[in-house]
């Protein structure tokens, strides 16, 4: 559903002089700085995947996004959206596909939410009827009556970014790119939109791309997450596998029964970081040690009578990356 091949993306800008007349001499003799955004990026996404594709601020991910929409053509390389270039089958293209930028919207700011979406079902062909059916289901998922005759400018974050959602859809696209789709939203908007976009990948086979700071949107939404680093793609795969690649260690609670004996020379895979009476905290290296090996292990410490286990948050796996 979409393909990219050793994406690059440079950018030039003037150089500043500084000094008497430096303004004069800019004119007649400029010169720049380059500037790679991102650099040698390939991948391949299917239908019908949720993919995360995340990063520090400045990494390329907005550049990426623009690139695979059409909106920026890439210094090199090549994107293929359902067997499409978006940059040389601009129209057929967006017909495909719908974009949501978290900081950007959409809809017209001085209209009712209605009217805009009056708006759009024009520009790209939507039927009146059709049109009634998709805001129908729209606006049970969305609930988006209760702001339908709202002019947008007076909507809150959440609303206008599920009026925004509503409208990406309305043409109904078989892909969806999302740029931090949940910047700024309460913890109860971003439930909403989280389970909107959940429906819309699984009921509906959506294929979609979420950019996102929010870990919690990765965990919850996505089945693969790609990382972006200073222009490169430095990891790709699933989100479990990103934790046994970092190898971050999980932290378990040990209740025991009775007397608890730690052996005089603890095993390089365990580190014990507290002991209350019977109760033992450690980090646990888990590439080093499978479960039932831990579990052997402690047995030999005492009567075990409880175990909590848990794996690291994936923002500290996240951070690790970066």
């Amino acid at each position: 559903m979409i393909t990219a091949r050793n994406l690059q993306k440079q950018f030039k800008t003037p150089v500043v002089r500084e000094g008497r007349f430096s303004g004069v001499r800019t004119l007649f003799s400029r010169q720049y700085v380059t500037k790679e955004a991102v650099r040698d990026i390939s991948f391949d996404i299917r239908q019908g995947e949720f993919v995360g594709y995340i990063g520090p601020n400045g990494a390329g991910k907005s550049t990426t996004i623009k690139m695979l929409t059409g909106i920026l053509h890439p210094t090199a390389g090549e994107v293929v959206l359902g067997g499409m270039n978006p940059h040389e089958e601009r129209r057929k293209t967006v017909a495909k596909l719908g974009v949501v930028f978290g900081q950007r919207s959409q809809l017209w700011w001085d209209l009712p939410v209605k009217d805009s979406y009056d708006i759009l079902a024009e520009m790209y062909g939507v039927s009146s009827d059709v049109k009634k059916k998709r805001l129908s289901q729209f606006a049970e998922l969305l609930d988006l009556e209760s702001f339908w005759a709202t002019p947008v400018r007076k909507l809150s974050l959440g609303q206008r970014m599920r009026a925004d959602l509503a409208a990406s859809m309305l043409h109904d696209p078989e892909l969806l790119f999302l740029d931090e789709p949940t910047i700024g939203l309460d913890v109860n908007a971003k439930r909403n939109i989280r389970r909107f976009l959940r429906t819309l990948n699984e009921e509906f086979g959506k294929t979609i791309l979420l950019t996102t700071h929010d870990m919690d949107d990765i965990e919850q939404l996505c089945n693969r997450v790609m990382v972006i680093n200073h222009g490169q793609l430095t990891y790709d795969g699933t989100i479990a596998s990103l934790r046994d690649t970092i190898g971050l260690p999980t932290l378990i609670r040990v209740a025991f029964r009775g007397r608890v004996k730690l052996p005089d020379a603890l095993p390089s895979a365990i580190q014990v970081t507290r002991m209350d009476n019977q109760v033992l905290t450690a980090l646990v290296n888990r590439k080093e040690w499978r479960t039932m090996d831990i579990l052997k292990e402690l047995e030999q410490w005492g009567e075990i009578d409880d175990i909590e286990m848990k794996e690291p948050d994936f923002e500290d796996v996240i951070h690790k990356v970066y």
